[in-house]
């Protein structure tokens, strides 16, 4: 955790280090970041068991329970909006505002597959930094998952960002996340899948920024009615 002002939690693509958000936490303003290697995934050891996209939802409260935060704003990427849309379901009142990024509802969405250049290249770059049979356990959580059932019920302010070049997971995707979340706002960037490599990080971080600051402004407004 590091930085001032409202908690950020970041949660990480299918093979990616929490390293790989530098270029996303610099483009952003005054805020406390909150991310974590996922089981497997960094620094932190693998399970004895695979887990569920449900129990790494679980993870990532009892996270956010060790550092003493009740109440986040929450940015899912890929894999990472995965797990972001359940622990919305999940354990709603600890999600102030929601942004889902380059991802999909799981099973059910429309996936251009592992096989195309985006997804190796993907994949590729961040292979090196989780353990062979997590990202194999990790990559049947997300297959076997799907969020159709319960979209309807996420309660938070929610951003939808999906980019018109994204071959890994197709920019339908988002389009459907942002028609089935109620409260739910769609924006399309000219990127990839990678949101995290550093000129479609900072378009994040800006599209990011702008959203939580609406959100924030406009629950201050109802306060004071």
């Amino acid at each position: 955790m590091e930085g001032e002002g409202d908690p950020l939690l970041l949660l990480n693509g299918l093979t990616r280090p929490l390293s790989s958000w530098g270029p996303f936490i610099e483009s952003l303003g005054s805020r406390t970041v909150v991310s974590f290697d996922a089981p497997g995934v960094g620094e932190s050891p693998a399970p004895l068991l695979p887990l569920s996209i449900a129990q790494l939802a679980d993870v990532t409260a009892a996270v956010l329970d060790e550092i003493g935060l009740d109440r986040v704003d929450v940015l899912g990427y890929s894999h990472g909006g995965a797990v972001a849309q359940q622990f919305a379901a999940h354990y709603p009142e600890r999600v102030r505002r929601l942004v889902l990024a380059a991802t999909s509802c799981g099973a059910g969405s429309t996936l251009a597959g592992w096989d195309t250049h985006d997804g190796v290249e993907v994949l590729m770059n961040g292979i090196f930094r989780a353990n062979a049979l997590s990202t194999l356990w990790r990559t049947m959580a997300i297959s076997t998952w799907s969020s159709i059932p319960f979209l309807g019920a996420i309660a938070a302010p929610t951003l939808v960002v999906g980019g018109s070049e994204d071959r890994v997971a197709p920019l339908a995707n988002s389009q459907v996340l942002a028609s089935r979340i109620p409260n739910a706002t769609l924006v399309e960037l000219s990127e990839g899948h990678d949101l995290q490599q550093p000129e479609a990080a900072e378009k994040l971080a800006r599209v990011v920024e702008k959203f939580l600051a609406r959100e924030a402004l406009m629950t201050s407004e109802h306060a004071d009615l």
